[in-house]
C-alpha cells in the first residue's frame, strides 16, 4: 500500500470512529445503528492490521 491508499484508510477509520462515538451518543450502546458502525470501524481496523503484518 502506498502513502496516499495508507493516509485514505486514516482517514476513513478516524471518519468511522467520530461517527460511531456521535450515534453512540445518540443511540446509546445496544442500538443496531450503534453495532453496525462498530463492525465498520472493526473492518477498518483489520484492514490496517493486515497491511501492517504483509509488510
Amino acid at each position: 500500500m502506498n502513502v496516499d491508499e495508507t493516509l485514505t484508510l486514516n482517514q476513513q477509520m478516524e471518519s468511522a470512529r467520530q461517527r460511531l462515538h456521535d450515534l453512540y451518543e445518540q443511540y446509546g450502546f445496544g442500538h443496531a445503528c450503534v453495532l453496525e458502525q462498530s463492525m465498520i470501524l472493526d473492518e477498518l481496523i483489520n484492514q490496517h492490521n493486515r497491511m501492517y503484518q504483509n509488510k
